[in-house]
């Protein structure tokens, strides 16, 4: 018998579909897979197992210092709204509150407002 091992984007994308996010499609940024909000990119592969999510600048540095193993940035990244997170460190209660958390940061805001009033039920 074969078991099918689960690639880290189709375990991102489980997780997105598994917390009910809204309007979110499967599509590319920068070549890589991604998960997209209304068109707009909240999540994308960076590689094999580093996952790119847009964060809120404090957020992100806050995280950064409380859990390195799991988030960090690279040069490229500094100063801009996205850390990169090691999937093989995190999980999946933890990425999925960061999944939550990069699609509010591109979700309209009313998208965001329904979820919100329909997760609170």
């Amino acid at each position: 018998m074969v078991q099918e091992v689960e690639t880290s984007f189709e375990r991102v994308r489980r997780l997105a579909e598994a917390a009910g996010l809204p309007e979110t499609a499967v599509g590319t940024s920068y070549g890589t897979p991604a998960l997209l909000v209304k068109g707009k990119s909240f999540v994308r592969m960076k590689d094999a197992e580093t996952l790119v999510v847009m964060c809120a600048l404090e957020e992100k540095d806050m995280l950064m210092e409380l859990d390195p193993s799991l988030f960090f940035e690279t040069d490229h990244y500094k100063g801009w709204p996205a850390m990169l997170v090691r999937l093989s460190n995190i999980d999946d209660q933890a990425l999925t509150q960061r999944l939550i958390a990069a699609w509010r940061e591109k979700a309209p805001r009313r998208l965001a407002a329904r979820f919100d009033a329909s997760a609170s039920r």
